[in-house]
């Protein structure tokens, strides 16, 4: 049974629903672990999307007013465990598993207790930032595409909105397994970068002068189809949903496969007539809430981290708690590229 002892702890929490400006951080009680848990000092703090989404009452989940948590991914260290633990021991580095709800378990926290099996250990010799920055968007592009998409070598695979921490993963990932990773993003100013993370190609779905007839949002199976010797894409791995669902369909070769694993337009998805194609939905909280399936992504992201194939990219660290409504702002301006981590102090 958890127990109180009267200690508190910085959490970030919010009491009604909008913008980064709802976001507080405030005092909350820390119980001692009870059986099965485990008490996390928290070293820093990883943000996505999802977050932006569930605290703006948009997210596939609502959250429990008010006072609702935040957070899904923080790396740490063990301070204490609870009766009929034997996986952590204090002392040890772990990261959130982010197979948890959020509005209830939110690791955006100083410190945080946590059941064990929402825990993983953190892979040998990485520190707290850039293990903050690794476990979600590295387990998203690899149960996306390689598990649920089937993605291998010398398959090329369109990946949209990346720029973001997932999409700047799933270039990695993709290059990882032999892939040709096939990047878009809205703008021109993020196409240099793209290409030197890797990016065999990268299309920019809003150009504007004398670019805009020849690469469009309209135009990007065209673009697609060029690119691959007319053939279309082996997989679409897809963060935004909506209409342009169906463009992404089109640049597929016939038999392609399309993963949509978020849905940033809320307007309802359309589906391309490129048939045939397989439409997979992917939601990668049913792949890490097994143990078996914590097992595999850490393993892979074990090996890549190792190798050097996997390296995050940290667009910004923020130093504090209280720098999380900053953080947010950074993360809906779409300015940056990769992750934003904040760093925590206590």
């Amino acid at each position: 049974m958890t127990t109180t002892t009267g200690r508190t702890t910085k959490a970030v929490l919010f009491h009604g629903l909008g913008g980064p400006e709802v976001l507080t951080v405030e005092e909350v009680a820390l119980p001692d672990p009870g059986p099965g848990e485990v008490l996390v000092r928290v070293e820093a703090i990883g943000l996505n999307r999802a977050e932006a989404l569930f605290r703006a009452g948009t997210y596939y989940y609502p959250a429990t007013l008010p006072g609702s948590r935040i957070g899904y991914e923080a790396a740490g260290v063990v301070e204490a465990v609870g009766a009929g633990v034997t996986a952590y021991a204090p002392g040890d580095p772990v990261m959130a598993a982010a197979n948890f709800e959020f509005g209830t378990h939110g690791v955006h926290a100083e410190r945080v207790v946590l059941p064990e099996e929402y825990l993983v250990a953190r892979p040998e010799g990485v520190d707290a930032v850039t293990a903050a920055a690794v476990w979600l968007t590295y387990s998203t592009a690899y149960g996306g595409m390689v598990l649920t998409g089937g993605l291998g070598a010398g398959d090329h695979v369109v990946i949209t909105g990346a720029s973001s921490g997932v999409g700047t993963a799933a270039i990695q990932t993709a290059l990882r397994v032999g892939a040709v990773p096939v990047a878009t993003t809205r703008g021109e100013d993020k196409r240099k970068r793209l290409l030197e993370l890797g990016a065999a190609h990268v299309i920019v779905t809003e150009p504007t002068g004398a670019a805009a007839d020849a690469t469009g949002t309209g135009h990007l199976a065209e673009e697609v189809r060029r690119l691959t010797g007319g053939a279309g894409a082996d997989l679409v791995f897809d963060a935004i949903g909506g209409p342009g669902f169906a463009r992404l369909g089109d640049a597929l070769r016939p038999g392609g496969t399309a993963v949509l694993y978020g849905w940033l337009d809320p307007r309802p998805v359309a589906l391309s007539m490129n048939w045939p194609q397989t439409v997979h939905s992917y939601a990668n909280g049913a792949l890490v809430r097994t143990a078996e399936g914590r097992r595999r992504v850490a393993g892979f992201i074990g090996a890549g981290l190792r190798d050097g194939s996997l390296a995050p990219v940290i667009a910004e660290t923020f130093d504090g708690l209280e720098r999380i409504a900053d953080a947010h702002r950074l993360m809906e301006s779409d300015a940056h590229l990769g992750k934003i981590v904040v760093r925590v102090g206590g």
